[in-house]
Parts: C-alpha cells; structure tokens; sequence
C-alpha cells in the first residue's frame, strides 16, 4: 500500500514539472509558442527594422503620436551625409540611424550654417567657458642675445707712400689711445731724401734765375719747383713740413707719420727700428670706439616687427642697473641658415668705453602693435585650411566663425576667458568687439556641431 502511495506521489511530481516547464519555455523562447510567433510575425510585416533598431522605432512611434515631436529623416551619426527617410541601421558601418527633428531644424534655419544649440546642463557637463572679445593697446618687448662690435665706418688704416726703414715708433703698443695729428712713427726713405733734394736745388735754382733775360729760363725753374712740391705733398709730406724744409734748405732725414684719425690702436705692424716697410703694408689700424655697434640676432619669425630707427635698450649683465640706448640702423638682408636668425644692427654711442667689441649683452625691442583684438589662443580650431572660434549668440546657440589671425603673443594681460599662463594671437578679421566667444570646450562643441549639422547631399533610401 506504501509503495502505490509514494508511486502516486513521485507521478504528481513529474506532472506538475512539466507544466511548470511548458509554461517558462512559452516566455523565454516566444518562438515556439505558435500564437507569440503570428503576433511577432505580423509586428514584422508593419515594421522590416523591429528587432534591431529599437532607439529608431521609438523615434518613430513617438513621432507619429498626436501633438509629439516631428522626424524629418533619419541618418549616420557616424557619416552625416548618409540620409534616409525610415529608421534603422546604416548599411555601410551598421550604426543606427539617428532621428533629425522638424523642431530641432526650425530652430537653426535662422541662425548661421553650423549653429548648433546645447542646453546650460550640456554645457556645464562638457566645461564650456566664455570671454568677451575688447579691442587692447598691444606693446611687446622681443628680447634678444647680442655681440658688440666695432664701427666699421670708424676705422683707419695707415699706409705709407714710400718705401724705406722704420725710425722711431711713438705708438708703440695695440691699445694705446691716439688722437689725430698724434705721430705714429717715422721712416727714412732715400726716395724721400732726393726729392727733398731736388726740391731744394729747383727752389734755389729759381731764385737765381728769376731775373734771367730769357722767360723761358725762369718759367722753367717755376715748373721744377712746383713738381717736386707736388711730389713731396703725394708722399704725405704736410705743407709745414715743406715750408720748413724751404725755410731751413736742410734735407730732413726722418720723415713722420701723423694718425689720421682718433681712436684706440687695434693693429700695429711698425714693431721695431730698422724693419723695412712699403706701400702695400698695413702698418696700423686705428678704431674709434666712441660709437659701437651692437649686432643682435633676431628670428626669422620675429623680423617683420622691427625696423630701422626703433629704439633698442642694452643691458650688460655685469653692469647690473645701467642701460645702454641706441637704435637700429641696419636690418641684414639675409638669414643665417645654422641658427635662422637674422642680424639686426643697433649703433650705440660709447662715450665712456664701457662697451668692449666682442661682449655680450641683452638687447630689448620696444613693439607697439597699435590697438587690436587679441583673444586666448585655446580659442582657436586650427584645422590647417581654416581658423574658427565658436561666438554665443544666446539662449544656448553656438556659431562657428572663421578668423583671420596674427601673430601669437606672450606675456600680455591675460584675455577674458583665457587661462592664466596661456599664449594669446592678434585676430585681424572675422570678430567684433563686445562679442563672446567661447574659451574653452570648444572642440566638443565643435564635434556637435558638425553632428546636429550632418553635411548636404544627396538623399538616400532604404
């Protein structure tokens, strides 16, 4: 009797499992429920995508509810030019289709192309910050490494006329300070001697023959005379000097070199007595330092900003507090291929020495770029082709605007919007004061945009 009971029992058990069972296989696996599947089938008639396209779907059954949001058309997030008039998924890269909305193209039609709308909440989720465009008075210091050198205009080189022996050396060392009219050396020179000879002889030959009965005779005397004056001036011989020689009737042996110029003794060939010299021989050079040139480098990119008579300050850097003012004088037309830097020539005045050639020093060059609108340089969507900041034209619109720009600043008061540190850049075009533009998180508005904003072209179905 037991055992029909528990055989009973365990028959229930097996009965109520099965059921149970059916039951589930009904709801996991519609499928093989014959009425699920006619429903499903039919669903699928009304709509090929369902299944596979449940964000499209919904944009549709909302958009053909009364009083709810009109879909223009539906494309690629992905590729914005892909359009089509159902929803569903792109056929090249498989994403679904996204819904453009009547009201969301209503709202735009007036702005400019590429406007795109993003709500405060968006913005404060992406960091967008703004800053108002205002025109600024831009000055600039270039700061840049300098040589001094010598006044090339301000130098001399002693030569002599004849050839003969060094004498005596009065400027006996390179250093030495001279001024003009000071005796440098002197130099006998046999040449020298006979001319002052015949000097001599055609001067006292014309005072014998002045009163000759013949012109003839006395115009040449007159001719002999005036030759070898003639002779002796060429060879550097001073109008003192021939008139002593007249007045003595004794031939110098020695005759001297008097500096031309004044300045410092920068070469010296006139070592010694006895050395033999000749025309061709550089036997000194003299240099005045009173005015120096200050030789600057300049980038290539920095050039156009200076020019010829700007003002330079030089500072040495030990002389720590003293400044040295000059100006520009000479731009070299060429660029040093090594370090492409340009040389930039500033004439100082060096009354007190103080500059030495070959020293270095600092040199500053005032800019005045005038009056200009300078805007935060993370403002700026650089694609290479095109320059563009985003304005704010309120209620959340965000117009994209193509700028011309200048040159890129640093060091200025920083703009409104920009971050501290930041480099900022002249826009020549393209924005007006009291605008607002957006600083940062522009680049996410910019993916926006050209995402709200798919490009035109031709519309496709499916």
């Amino acid at each position: 009797m037991k055992t029909k009971i528990i055989s009973a029992l365990i028959l229930l058990v097996i009965l109520a499992s099965g059921a149970w069972f059916y039951r589930s296989s009904l709801t996991l696996w519609p499928d093989s429920n014959p009425a699920a599947a006619a429903t499903k089938t039919a669903a699928a008639a009304q709509n090929p995508h369902a299944g596979h396209n449940l964000p499209a779907e919904a944009a549709q059954a909302k958009s053909a509810a009364p009083g709810e949001r009109k879909v223009l058309y539906w494309y690629d997030p992905m590729h914005p030019v892909y359009k089509s008039d159902k929803p569903g998924t792109a056929p090249d890269c498989g994403m679904v289709l996204v819904p453009k909305y009547a009201d969301e193209e209503s709202d735009v039609k007036n702005q400019p192309p590429g406007t795109v709308r993003i709500t405060a909440e968006k913005q404060q989720l992406i960091g967008v910050r703004t800053g108002k465009v205002e025109r600024q008075r831009i000055e600039r210091v270039l700061r840049v490494v300098g040589r001094i050198g010598i006044d090339e205009t301000r130098v001399a080189h002693i030569h002599t006329k004849v050839s003969g022996y060094i004498e005596h050396v009065f400027a006996d060392f390179v250093g030495k300070e001279v001024k003009a009219g000071d005796p440098l050396f002197t130099i006998y020179s046999p040449d020298l001697v006979s001319t002052q000879q015949e000097y001599l002889i055609a001067v006292r030959a014309q005072k014998e023959l002045k009163d000759a009965p013949y012109a003839e005779v006395s115009s040449g005397a007159a001719s002999l005379v005036k030759a070898a004056r003639e002779r002796l001036r060429l060879w550097d011989v001073g109008e003192e000097e021939i008139a002593a020689l007249e007045k003595e009737g004794k031939v110098k042996r020695e005759l001297t070199i008097h500096s031309p110029a004044t300045g410092i003794v920068t070469e010296r060939a006139a070592y010694h007595h006895g050395r033999f010299v000749s025309p061709e021989m550089d036997l000194y050079t003299i240099t005045d330092l009173s005015t120096v040139w200050m030789l600057a480098e300049v980038f290539e990119y920095e050039v156009p900003y200076v020019r010829v008579g700007q003002e330079a300050t030089v500072r040495l850097s030990y002389t720590p507090g003293k400044t040295y003012t000059g100006k520009v004088n000479f731009i070299n037309p060429g660029v040093d291929p090594k370090t492409r830097t340009v040389r930039v020539r500033i004439e100082l005045p060096n009354l007190g020495l103080d500059l030495k050639p070959d020293m270095y020093a600092d040199v500053e060059l005032a800019i005045d770029y005038g009056t200009q609108i300078v805007v935060p340089q993370e403002a700026v969507l650089d694609s290479g082709t095109e320059k563009v900041v985003f304005v704010t034209r309120g209620d959340g619109y965000f117009e994209p605007r193509p700028i011309k720009t200048g040159p890129k600043l640093a060091g200025l008061p920083k703009a409104a919007g920009a971050l501290a540190g930041s480099e900022q850049v002249i826009v020549v075009s393209g924005l007006r004061p009291g605008e607002t533009i957006v600083t940062s998180g522009n680049f996410l508005i910019d993916s926006e945009s050209r995402l709200k904003n798919p490009a035109s072209g031709p519309k496709h179905q499916h």
